[in-house]
């Protein structure tokens, strides 16, 4: 332990992860110093670091995946070294490479442990040549659709198509038939080469209800590797993890579970010492719940992982937590492991939860804002980037903070969790946080009877708060104090008149909604926490729920009630609109061409999400002149379908 630290080290990353880091440089003395783009000038990381480098614009590959931007800020601000975080260049072997030839340390392992275990095909052939068991399939570097399509018989249905390079579920495509391949290859294909800069995939079997259980390691230059028990990952949404924990219910409700414990962590070890890792890293396998002695090799994560701190909260060693930021740093320069596998204990129970800006009542649609209002709780661990007046675009990953409870058990590890998200309040963008505490509540969950389909299965179930008169109370409550001109019969402009009281009545849009309500008579002052957006938006939340409400004008209630005029007629809007700010990732279709009701029409990809853009009709498509790589803003009209009538269609047929 007596090497010497760096005296700066550069956070190659943004967000939660990068204040979670430099926290650690200031615990250790170091000097740290930020990275940032024209869209986080003012982020969080920014501010609490000693110092900050400008990197470029808004879009990531002019900023955070610009890897002579970022060697050029290590020079100008004298950083030694740099840690890399997660995403973005954590994982890139060029990156690791340039920072080598520069003389700068990159706190991570090797370049040729990165190089290998950075492809799942290489990754995957190379530990089952060291006796690591892995899922049956095809996994050959350069294999084309047509290779692949051939080869998908002998694999077998279901199926799991994935990307080579790259992580997090993104690219990532469970196919049940032949049919259904060619399709889900080109999304693929296209997903991962916009993702990752390689369309190179590989097919495995889909083992059906799985586990995803993966093990933390810590390697040291010096030849010692331990690992630090287990983690589960099993509730997922395509493929994105949700909810993490530490140790893993699956083996702590076996009586053998200790054993199979000790055989997959010896496997991970094994798996890094293969390709002589150094650092903290991952080693992710598929166990069958069917069968939970039967364990897959899928891939090791060369970097820290997003859930690495439920790790942090039940490890103990002679007695104290252990910072995997600290030791990576530690690692780095070249200290040694000053403890061995014995040593490692397990204590308590520890779960995180992602909070993400995103809609899960309409399809987890990304939230983009200004955050108006932040309280976090004080009764839990929270790795945040949150503050009022924060900027949520469109250019990065939606999530904003982790909340991590520890309990002496996983009963109250849950228990704590959910009052964390209860009294958890975001406004200005919507959230998952109520999301988050129904799938807590689900007995499945609550049982420890996980699955990485259980969310799949269980998310229609789920009952989402609704809009009611309670809350539409609350709103036209507070709107009416919030405006003075309304509480005046010239400002309301509801038809007032002398004689019998009429109610005041007010309009407002609640997503795509249009609803209204009567000002309520003596209503009392409200608890619920609130924000009004300078647009006027008033944002409402109450014990995880929130949603936002935009009272409307009366030349907008005029236009919506002709518009359900005509709906109710059978007509309909024409227009295809994007759901929110993005890029275009691709155009399906051409001016005056002929497409069918749910045709995609457009691909745009927002907050890393891809999202369709579908014809509503059967009609003739007029479409804006678009390419990929444009910008689009929200609510744009991309392009409208003109219907074709039947005589027409007969005409054309």
């Amino acid at each position: 332990m007596n090497s010497k630290l760096f005296d700066t080290v550069l956070v190659a990353n943004r967000g939660e992860i990068a204040v979670r880091i430099i926290r650690t440089l200031r615990a250790l003395g170091i000097r740290s110093v930020a990275v940032y783009s024209d869209a986080d000038a003012q982020a969080l990381h920014v501010t609490q670091a000693d110092t900050a480098v400008r990197l470029g614009g808004a879009p990531a590959n002019e900023s955070y995946l610009n890897i002579n931007a970022v060697i050029d800020a290590c020079k100008t601000s004298g950083a030694q070294a740099v840690h890399p975080g997660y995403g973005f260049l954590s994982e890139n072997v060029e990156f690791a490479r340039a920072l080598e030839a520069a003389g700068i340390t990159f706190i991570g392992p090797p370049v040729d442990s990165i190089n290998l275990m950075g492809d799942k095909i290489r990754s995957k052939n190379h530990v089952q040549s060291h006796q690591v068991p892995v899922v049956p399939g095809i996994a050959e570097p350069g294999l084309s659709d047509e290779q692949l399509l051939a080869a998908a018989s002998d694999v077998g249905f279901p199926l799991l198509i994935k990307p080579s390079a790259g992580g997090g579920g993104k690219g990532m495509f469970a196919v049940e038939s032949v049919d259904q391949l060619p399709e889900a290859l080109s999304s693929a294909r296209r997903t991962a080469l916009n993702a990752f800069g390689d369309d190179t995939l590989f097919l495995e079997r889909l083992v059906r209800n799985p586990r995803h259980i993966e093990v933390q390691i810590l390697a040291d230059s010096h030849g010692n590797t331990v690992h630090l028990g287990e983690r589960e990952c099993s509730l997922q949404r395509r493929h994105q993890k949700v909810i993490e924990e530490a140790p893993a219910p699956l083996f702590e409700n076996l009586e053998h579970g200790a054993q199979i414990r000790e055989r997959i962590g010896a496997s991970a070890v094994a798996a890094a010492q293969s390709v002589g890792y150094v650092g903290a890293g991952t080693v992710e396998f598929l166990v069958s719940d069917e069968n939970p002695d039967e364990f897959f090799f899928m891939e090791m994560n060369t970097r820290l992982q997003v859930e690495h701190p439920v790790t942090e909260e039940v490890v103990r060693v002679n007695g104290e937590k252990l910072d995997l930021v600290d030791w990576q740093v530690r690692i780095a320069a070249g200290q040694t492991l000053n403890f061995t596998q014995e040593q490692v204990l397990l204590v308590g129970h520890a779960i995180e939860a992602r909070l993400y800006a995103e809609d899960p009542s309409a399809g987890f649609l990304p939230s983009v804002g200004t955050v108006l209002k932040v309280r976090e709780p004080v009764n839990v661990r929270v790795d945040s980037s949150l503050r009022e007046g924060l900027e949520i675009s469109a250019h990065y990953d939606p999530m904003l903070a982790k909340l991590i409870a520890w309990g002496q058990d996983r009963t109250e590890a849950l228990t704590k969790l959910d009052r964390a998200l209860a009294d958890t309040v975001v406004l200005g963008v919507l959230t998952n946080n109520e999301y988050l505490r129904l799938l807590l509540a689900d007995e499945q969950v609550a049982a420890g009877q996980l699955d990485t389909n259980l969310i799949a299965r269980k998310m229609d179930q789920f009952t989402f708060r609704t809009i009611g008169p309670s809350e539409l109370a609350l709103a036209a409550q507070l709107e009416y104090q919030q405006v003075p001109t309304l509480r005046t019969p010239w400002g309301v402009r509801d038809g007032w008149r002398a004689g019998v009281h009429r109610p005041i009545i007010m309009h407002f849009e609640v997503g795509d909604t249009h609803v209204q309500t009567s000002l309520p008579v003596g209503a009392e002052p409200t608890s619920i926490e609130h924000a009004f957006a300078p647009d006027g938006t008033l944002w409402l939340s109450d014990q995880g729920w929130s949603s936002a409400f935009r009272k409307l004008s009366r030349e907008e209630v005029l236009e919506r009630q002709l518009a359900s005029l005509a709906k109710e007629s059978g007509t309909y809007s024409p227009d295809v609109q994007t759901p929110m700010p993005g890029t275009v990732i691709s155009v399906q279709v051409s001016d005056g061409q002929q497409v069918s009701a749910g045709q995609v029409l457009a691909i745009v990809e927002a907050m890393k999400m891809e999202h369709q853009l579908l014809a509503p009709v059967d009609g003739i498509v007029h479409i804006s002149a678009l390419q990929a790589g444009d910008l689009v803003k929200a609510k744009q009209v991309i392009a409208t379908v003109e219907p074709i009538l039947e005589t027409e269609q007969e005409h054309r047929a």
